[in-house]
């Protein structure tokens, strides 16, 4: 069975479905300069339309992409802390759209 909401991929071959912080955290602290250097997460699914990556940079630290084209969003920034990388990462995927999600309705009393 697959991701039920996105999937996060590294170039050495790693995926973890649906990944929380921690898994995310220790994704990025596995990341190296010769053949583990980039993270991948996007929506499982054919045509995902967001995506964020993490890589590692030659001169250190990650610079880290988000691209959400419903949203018209493409942030490129740079990061050292492996922790606040996991944790934002965490909140913007929060806030992303998801098909198969149930929507929150607020009903006022």
């Amino acid at each position: 069975m697959g991701a039920q909401y996105y999937g996060a991929d590294s170039e050495n071959g790693d995926r973890i479905d649906d990944p929380s912080e921690d898994a995310l955290f220790m994704m990025i602290s596995d990341l190296n300069n010769s053949d583990n250097t980039f993270v991948v997460v996007q929506p499982d699914e054919d045509d995902p339309v967001w995506f964020t990556s993490v890589a590692v940079l030659d001169e250190g630290g990650y610079e880290i992409v988000r691209r959400d084209t419903t949203r018209n969003v493409h942030e490129v920034t740079t990061a050292t802390s492996i922790n606040d990388i996991a944790r934002d990462l965490t909140i913007w995927m929060a806030a992303r759209d998801f098909p198969r999600r149930p929507t929150t309705q607020v009903s006022e009393f």
